[in-house]
Parts: C-alpha cells; structure tokens; sequence
C-alpha cells in the first residue's frame, strides 16, 4: 500500500475519502489497513486474466460459492479497516444488500494477485495476511507474479494464520476447508 498520508485517519474519514476517489479516477482503489491509507495499483491484462481463470474454476468446481471481484470488506482490529482483496470467495448471495464495505464473516477465501507497484511486498505479503486472519477469514490465496509462487495461508488463530503453504506457480496446492479444492496452477504460468 502507498502511503499518501502518515497521520492517524478515522475509518469514516478513509470511506469519504474512498468514495469521491471513486467518482474522481476509476482507476484508483483506495484501502485502509491498521490506521494507513494505500492505494492499489490498476490492475493489468494478465492480472484480470488469473482472476478470470480463478471464477471459472470455482464455478466448475464449487457451483455453490462464487468469486466476487474488489468487493470491499471491512478488516482488521473491530472492523474499523477497509480492504478490497482481488477475490473474496463466498456463497453467491453473501453480499446482497451490503454496501460498499462488507462484513467479512461470510468469506470463505480471499484472493489476492500480485501488481508490478513497489508496495506488494508490503501490502500483499505482510499486512494482508495479518489484517485478514485477525478477521477471521479462513484461506488467504496469494497468487504472486514476481516469485512465481502461489501462498495458501490458513487456520487463523489469534490474529495470525498458523498455517503457510508455498508452491512454484505450475504445481498443484489444496485450498483447506471450508473450501475444500485441489487447485493446479499450471495454467496461470501462461499469465506470470
């Protein structure tokens, strides 16, 4: 995440903000992350593209969940943080009736793929997988493009995923219940 701004923001501060970013430039995806206002990089082809191939296989796979794209989800110590993973893998009326910021309970899996910005090792590898273990959310999937790996965190427990798993983009890794998938990554090498 970008920081564009050192000083402790309010969570109804970042939404007002967040909102008329919106209106300003579609492009930008603004975040808030333990006290810390980010920005996500636009996405690119390839990046859209894992996304894509990741909707198809759940609904071939797991017809009962779908993939929802930047859904935003309200993270971190009592909700007073704003993500918006890549992927957030519920049932398919999980979100109807939400508004921009969602309750996480109902997610399953979040997904998130690696940008080319100078702030993924930041965001994505660290604060994200402690900003959505503290929220409980089950499975963390990190699908990173510059290591070519692909991370399965799981088992949150007290704020921390207790469990780590990481292959080379092309292998096979088990996505744990609750989601319960077997997920060869072979094709994704074509998009790294």
């Amino acid at each position: 995440m970008t920081a564009v701004h050192d000083e402790i923001m309010t969570t109804e501060e970042f939404e007002e903000l967040a909102r008329l970013a919106g209106r300003v430039s579609e492009g930008i995806r603004l975040e808030f992350i333990d006290g810390r206002l980010g920005a996500k990089a636009p996405a690119n082809g390839d990046h859209g593209r894992i996304l894509q191939w990741l909707i198809r296989v759940f609904i071939l796979a797991r017809p009962d969940l779908f993939l929802s794209i930047e859904q935003g989800l309200q993270v971190d110590a009592y909700r007073k943080g704003r993500a918006r993973p890549d992927g957030a893998l519920t049932d398919a009326d999980a979100f109807v009736g939400q508004g921009e910021w969602a309750e996480p309970a109902p997610v399953l899996m979040v997904v998130e793929v690696t940008s080319r910005d100078r702030d993924t090792e930041h965001r994505d590898r660290r604060e994200k997988p402690v900003a959505y273990a503290a929220t409980g959310i089950p499975v963390y999937l990190l699908v990173d493009r510059e290591f070519a790996e692909i991370t399965v965190f799981s088992q949150p427990v007290d704020g921390r995923y207790q469990r780590r798993v990481t292959v080379s983009i092309g292998d096979s890794v088990e996505l744990p219940e609750p989601v319960g998938l077997a997920l060869d990554t072979e094709p994704i090498k074509a998009w790294v």
